[in-house]
């Protein structure tokens, strides 16, 4: 499963229900959009620190940004950032769960149901 930035957050803030859900998971991926929007959200080097070591003592695979993925996520913004105020960073997030066959897990609903060929696992915290 790929999960989103938010899941991150939610359990860094100590919901119990999405370290539930993280934990139950073997196999856990985040897109490297997801990785750079968490250490740019972190606040000093020591919340770095903590981001990187968490994502390397829970066996995180880093997924990379392909060309196949800029590419679909540039279709994604074209068709669904008028209508549906899909972010380029949720458009990548999005292309990477699709282009390797994975089940994104989010709470953020409304930006990615509109994805089609999207596997969404919806997070209610």
């Amino acid at each position: 499963m790929l999960f989103d930035t938010d899941l991150f957050i939610y359990i860094e803030r100590g919901n119990a229900k999405a370290a539930d859900m993280l934990n139950a998971e073997e196999e856990r991926f985040l897109s490297i959009q997801t990785y750079m929007e968490l250490l740019q959200g972190a606040k000093s080097k020591e919340q770095h620190k903590r981001v990187k070591r968490f994502i390397a003592d829970m066996g995180f695979v880093t997924l990379p940004i392909t060309e196949n993925i800029g590419h679909r996520a540039l279709i994604y913004v074209e068709q669904h950032t008028l209508s549906g105020g899909l972010y380029a960073g949720d458009a990548l997030i999005a292309a990477t769960a699709v282009e390797n066959n994975l089940v994104l897990c989010s709470s953020n609903e409304k930006h990615f149901k509109c994805i089609q060929g999207l596997e969404l696992k919806v997070f209610r915290p």
